[in-house]
Formats: C-alpha cells, sequence, structure tokens
C-alpha cells in the first residue's frame, strides 16, 4: 500500500511559478513510476508528465513542454512538478499517481495509487 500527499498549489498570477511536491509513504518508491495528471471543473482528468522508475526518463503532455519539469527523489520518496510560466489554462486540482508500469504509463488506468489533490489557480 502507498499513500501519496500533494502540496504546493495556490494562487499565482499569469507567468508565475509555483513547485508541486508529492511525498509518498510505503515501501519500494522507487519501484514505480510517477505521475502528474489534472483536472479541471467539467473536465476529465489529464495526463501531465510523468517520471520512469527507478532513473526514469521523463514524458510531458504537450501543452506544458518547456514549462513543467517533473524530477523524484528517491531517497525522500518525492515527485516534484516545477510549473513555470504559468497559464490560466493551467488551472485545476493537481494529481499524483503511482504506477507499477515500466516506461512512461499515460493513462489513469494503469495508475495504482492518487494522492488527494491540490488545487492550482492562475488567474489572468
Amino acid at each position: 500500500q502507498v499513500q501519496l500527499v500533494e502540496s504546493g498549489g495556490g494562487l499565482v498570477q499569469a507567468g508565475d511559478s509555483l513547485r508541486l511536491s508529492c511525498t509518498a509513504s510505503g515501501r519500494a518508491f522507487s519501484r514505480y513510476a510517477m505521475g502528474w495528471f489534472r483536472q479541471a471543473p467539467g473536465k476529465e482528468r489529464e495526463f501531465v508528465a510523468v517520471v520512469a522508475r527507478s532513473i526514469g526518463g521523463t514524458h510531458y503532455t504537450d501543452s506544458v513542454k518547456g514549462r513543467f519539469t517533473i524530477s523524484r527523489d528517491d531517497v525522500k520518496n518525492t515527485v516534484y512538478l516545477q510549473m513555470n510560466s504559468l497559464k490560466p489554462e493551467d488551472t485545476a486540482v493537481y494529481y499524483c499517481a503511482a504506477s507499477s508500469s515500466y516506461g512512461h504509463p499515460l493513462g489513469t488506468g494503469e495508475y495504482d495509487y492518487w494522492g488527494q489533490g491540490t488545487q492550482v489557480t492562475v488567474s489572468s
């Protein structure tokens, strides 16, 4: 069993930066691919970024490439999402998730554990 707790959300202006953190309890954090998803009001949850197991390559959805950076610290059992040049369309609840899949799982169904979410609001 893995429990995930996100933090770092808030209200910012367009162009600002935020760093989200997600800390996992339980064992074998390095054995999970870690992803970030987001869900805006009235929309489906969508993939944002993923970092693969262990050393971990990364993959991003096109709309955040060049602005967001995902990273992991397997000593601290934490995954981060550095968000720069934020836009109003980035407003959503952001969720981290853990997947036992190899590679870069992109679908919500590929993830085994989810955090409770943290709100990010970007004003124009």
